[in-house]
């Protein structure tokens, strides 16, 4: 596992004076993100006031006859098949099946994933390779400040998230996928810390020029199980933009920076992300 940690060294020492503390007794104010969800208007069939002279036309006895007569039914033409098929093929998958189908892969890892899995943990197909084994977030989590602030850039079903707010720190759980929003809030829930995370729905871009917080935890999506075949795993790799954007936009929201990278990243490409930036960062390889 490599991690950054965004403390410069020229800073160690002023640290503690440079930080930003949330002290339990002071009250704090925290903005609620809402995304914005369109409505589905429906419609209902209403009364359509007409005047008084108005007459409906009657049909004649031919009219009624040619109503009356079977008609013949057309020929399905195979365009018509073909795109029949092809819609059902695109008819959206439920994403607790599709999860239960890869739960079977890394079930026996379930319990380090989350210890309290029996308690009703749930995961969709993603969260199952992609979730952090608890005991490297509780150790990521370990290193931030009790009673800071921490924004979750890619929370996912909200492993990192619940072990930052074990910690006692108050989370900013930033999810792009909905269902996986509601994953992560069902989780906390059972780790007794939903009130200690906001969750948002939206992408981490997009809000980052209005967050400030006191660390940054990043774990973007690293690609899937394939990224375990590659000989070398570069920054470029990272999804949806790469590593050294992802660093960039973090550092423009807090001091510290935790980032989250496969074993086997470039440590060459890491070290020069350090160096580029102002001032240069410690690079620690756990």
């Amino acid at each position: 596992m490599a991690k950054i940690s965004a403390t410069p060294r020229t800073a160690r020492r002023r640290r503690r004076a440079n930080a930003v503390w949330l002290l339990p007794n002071r009250p704090h104010c925290f903005l609620r993100l809402l995304a914005t969800i369109p409505q589905i208007s429906r419609y209902r069939r209403g009364l359509v006031a007409v005047p008084p002279s108005f007459r409906p036309t009657l049909p004649t006895s031919e009219e009624r006859k040619s109503a009356i007569q079977p008609q013949t039914p057309s020929p399905i033409r195979d365009n018509e098949v073909e795109t029949t098929s092809r819609q059902e093929a695109e008819e959206p998958q439920d994403p607790d099946a599709e999860g239960e189908a890869v739960a079977g892969k890394y079930w026996a890892h379930r319990h380090s994933l989350f210890s309290l899995y029996d308690r009703g943990v749930r995961m969709d197909a993603e969260g199952w390779y992609s979730a952090t084994p608890e005991a490297i977030a509780a150790a990521q989590a370990a290193r931030a400040a009790p009673a800071g602030l921490v924004v979750d850039a890619f929370a996912g079903v909200g492993g990192n998230s619940i072990q930052f707010a074990a910690r006692g720190c108050y989370v900013v759980a930033v999810e792009i996928d909905p269902h996986k929003v509601e994953l992560a809030r069902h989780n906390a829930r059972i780790y007794g810390v939903e009130d200690m995370i906001e969750f948002v729905v939206g992408d981490f871009f997009r809000l980052a020029p209005y967050l400030k917080a006191d660390l940054v935890f990043l774990s973007p999506p690293w690609g899937g199980p394939s990224y375990n075949q590659t000989p070398m795993y570069t920054l470029d790799m990272l999804m949806p933009k790469d590593g050294y954007t992802t660093f960039q936009a973090a550092q423009k929201i807090a001091p510290n920076v935790i980032m989250f990278l496969p074993w086997n990243v470039d440590r060459s490409q890491v070290e020069e992300l350090c160096w580029l930036s102002s001032p240069p960062l410690d690079f620690e390889n756990l």
